[in-house]
């Protein structure tokens, strides 16, 4: 075993694992960046929400989880060995032409309780396909093209408690700036030179550091000094009583489903916020979500490997936001859920989907705006099996609007937390209740459904050669990117940071492009749209 897995697998203490990475040599902002800057002026803003990330590893089909009723005969005919049937699709209220898989009954429970958000379509521009790049670019907030080597929650950490680790912990800050359980420290948690979390590789190793106890080492020379140092590190890891006395204050909870390891996660999660640790970020983890092969069972599609998966992350979710009622303390927390990539539109022969682009996000609390955010994906009569759902919103924004509008942080300075160079505009979007920041209000877009409400247009379509795309924008930042069906962006149509009101008229020139369905996405402010085009020969 080498140094590094020595130390992650059997010390469960941020100063070990900090001493690991300290000395990272390669860094993603310089002196001059805006982050450093942002550094030198201090943190604002303080209050004391917590936010919970739940990364579902593998890469999740996002069809078979939010199902796209209302376009429900393209659905099934782009996967009918896969394909959940409609009458069994948990229809959300409101939103009756979209619904959760029907092994989600917690989620939408939580639903119509008003404390879920549903965002469709997520992803960036020109996805990634492999596991370990897409979940760095997520992790990092980069493009898939940037190699940069902190994460987005690790900038934020840096920002708010600058310094660190160096005189810390004190009396501002006691506890974990972050905690993550169910897997080694991830990258998000990555700052300038130190990583920013406490990890614990499982809930075990939790309840080892409580009660002083630790797994078994082998009776070997090796083996009495990973005890000796287990030992050793326990006593002087900073953290380690503050944990202890966090998860000693609570006695009760409500009851957590049994065999399910995100519900061991959250359950830890949620003590150590009613216990009064500090720790504004926690991270947990459910795998099993790498779905090519036996996704669903022949006999009956709503049951599987999928299934099985969607309901234990379904009903942890909602044991945990139960806990946090019953614990006093919901109106402090939310919680997102990502995973790296979607799953392609069309299934294939071994009754599973292939890794894809955009899938949906979860955005649960009490203070959730509930609802659904987008739209249902455009599916093609005909998909092939290199279609992709088409990116609907870009999870930077996601990010960005949490940080602004539940951690309460001036937009500016959360600019400032992104990568440089990232080539978007960040959205605000309607995820968080109005008021808990005393910020702006996010309206919701409008619906593009109703009659007269699309911003975008084209004519003719189908076309051949080119087609005269028409929109209409608010004024400010717009931007029409147009993107293939592998999720590329080839083209920025059309960009400007200060546009006029009005309507106006593009032209697209597909000369040179295969033919085949292009997606004009249009967005401006709050607003944004995705329209299918098709060329012909």
């Amino acid at each position: 075993m080498d140094r590094r897995k020595f130390l992650l697998n059997g010390v469960p203490a941020a100063a070990v694992l900090s001493e690991v990475i300290n000395g990272f040599a390669i860094k993603a902002f310089n002196n001059e960046s805006p982050l450093v800057q942002a550094f030198l002026q201090g943190g604002t803003n303080i209050n004391d929400n917590v936010l919970v990330i739940i990364q579902l590893s593998g890469g999740n089909d996002g069809l078979n989880m939010v199902i796209p009723v209302g376009q429900y005969s393209r659905y099934y005919n782009a996967r009918t060995n896969i394909a959940v049937a409609e009458a069994k699709v948990l229809k959300l209220q409101g939103f009756e032409e979209t619904g959760l898989h029907p092994a989600m009954t917690g989620l939408d429970s939580l639903y119509k309780d008003g404390k879920l958000k549903v965002i469709q379509s997520v992803g960036y521009p020109t996805p990634n396909f492999s596991h370990f790049r897409a979940t760095d670019i997520w992790m990092s907030a980069s493009n898939s093209t940037q190699d940069v080597y902190t994460g987005w929650m690790g900038r934020y950490l840096s920002y708010k408690y600058p310094g660190y680790p160096v005189n810390y912990p004190n009396t501002t800050m006691p506890d974990p700036l972050a905690v993550q359980i169910g897997s080694a420290t991830s990258l998000a948690f990555q700052g300038e030179s130190v990583n920013m979390a406490m990890s614990f590789t499982n809930p075990n190793s939790f309840y080892n550091l409580i009660t002083n106890t630790y797994d078994p080492a082998p009776n070997t020379r090796a083996g009495k000094e990973l005890t000796f140092i287990r030992q050793i590190t326990a006593q002087t890891q900073g953290y380690a009583t503050a944990v202890k006395n966090a998860s000693a204050k609570v006695t009760k909870q409500v009851d957590y489903p049994t065999s399910n390891s995100l519900a061991d996660q959250l359950k830890i999660v949620a003590r150590l916020i009613k216990g009064g640790l500090k720790t504004k970020v926690y991270m947990v983890n459910i795998g099993g979500f790498d779905t090519h092969a036996s996704q669903v069972q022949s006999s009956d599609t709503s049951l599987g490997t999928h299934a099985t998966i969607l309901k234990r992350l379904s009903d942890a979710i909602k044991a945990f936001q139960d806990d946090l009622k019953f614990l006093e303390i919901e109106d402090r927390v939310m919680g997102i859920t990502f995973s790296e990539f979607g799953r392609r539109i069309k299934s294939n022969l071994s009754v599973g989907t292939d890794h894809g682009a955009a899938a949906p996000m979860f955005i649960f609390g009490s203070n959730t705006n509930p609802g659904v955010l987008g739209i249902n994906p455009d599916i093609p009569v005909s998909a092939t099996v290199n279609d992709n759902i088409p990116m609907q919103y870009d999870f930077r924004s996601v990010y960005a609007t949490m940080l602004t509008n539940w951690f309460c942080l001036d937009k500016n300075i959360v600019a400032s937390l992104f990568p440089p160079e990232i080539n978007i505009q960040l959205q605000a979007l309607p995820l968080v209740k109005e008021g808990v920041c005393k910020a702006d209000p996010v309206p919701e877009p409008p619906d593009i459904n109703e009659p007269g409400a699309a911003v975008i247009t084209n004519y003719p379509n189908p076309f051949t050669e080119s087609t005269t795309i028409k929109y209409t924008t608010a004024g400010g930042h717009t931007m029409i990117q147009i993107i293939d069906m592998l999720g590329r962006v080839i083209k920025v149509l059309f960009e400007n940071k200060n546009a006029t009101a009005g309507t106006y008229t593009v032209t697209f020139n597909a000369a040179g492009l295969a033919h085949g369905v292009y997606y004009a996405r249009f967005q401006n402010g709050t607003v944004q749209q995705v329209l299918p085009m098709l060329k012909v020969r």
